[in-house]
């Protein structure tokens, strides 16, 4: 088994080093299985090396990255948006129009966040729950690593149960596909004793070329998002991937990943 821990301080070094780490020679299929991604800074990212990327990406026929983070947390709404709740009225009235784009008619993640689809038939906010546990805990006496953001449910009905902290994405019972959304299974969230929330992402396959990079760049935003609204400071983003793949064309990457390529001005 092929396996590694990565810690870096921002995106872009902790992807260019993952991709690294699976582009060997004694790894010819260039995957990895629970794979360990940590980001010390994950709101950072080199501009110029992402849109170098993003070229590669759109040649190929792929969605830009910022479109890959905006599924799991939409910035430029957020910064319109006046409050979380508002933020989840919109992107809600929103939704019906989102899933009809290429890709997201079975939603996004984001949207499962902030409307899961429990048994009543309702979609339930999440986000809001989160934050405002967090902002009661962090105001207690007693602060710990007891924020879980799960998002495997055992049954739709658990979302009417689960404890404020509790982010579900997977639905029980609908989401029976082999690959494809959703990916992203469990999130969860640690409040240190120095009011810093870290927050951890595990992956049931994650395709470094395709997924990844935007999906960093996301959940760091995600995370940023919730500490500022719970009035805490943004920690570590560690992302673990069940099956992590080096995926696209490796030949065009590779200059990127050695450093050598040509970046835009």
């Amino acid at each position: 088994m092929h396996s590694f821990t990565v810690a870096e301080r921002d995106v872009t070094q902790a992807w260019v080093t993952a991709c690294n780490k699976l582009d060997r020679k004694d790894n010819p299929g260039r995957t990895g299985l629970h794979t360990v991604v940590r980001i010390a800074e994950p709101t950072r990212d080199d501009a110029v090396f992402r849109a170098e990327l993003d070229r590669l990406r759109i040649a190929q026929g792929l969605w830009p990255l910022e479109t890959v983070a905006s599924t799991l947390f939409p910035m430029s709404l957020a910064a319109r948006s006046a409050s979380p709740g508002d933020l989840s009225d919109r992107y809600r009235r929103m939704y019906p129009m989102i899933k009809r784009y290429p890709g997201n008619h079975r939603g996004t993640y984001f949207g499962r966040l902030v409307s899961y689809p429990a048994a009543s038939g309702s979609g339930v906010d999440q986000l809001g729950s989160v934050i405002s546990r967090l902002q009661t805990q962090a105001a207690g006496s007693k602060i710990a690593a007891a924020y879980e953001i799960d998002l495997a449910a055992t049954a739709d009905t658990d979302i009417e149960e689960a404890s404020g902290a509790d982010l579900l994405v997977h639905t029980a019972g609908k989401d029976n596909g082999y690959i494809g959304f959703p990916c992203l299974s469990h999130i969860s969230l640690q409040l240190d004793r120095d009011r810093r929330v870290h927050a951890a992402a595990l992956y049931r396959s994650h395709f470094m070329f395709e997924r990844a990079y935007g999906n960093y760049l996301g959940l760091g935003r995600l995370l940023a998002y919730i500490a500022d609204q719970a009035k805490l400071a943004c920690g570590t983003l560690t992302v673990v991937a069940g099956h992590a793949r080096l995926d696209g064309p490796i030949t065009q990457l590779r200059p990127l990943l050695t450093g050598t390529s040509r970046f835009a001005a």
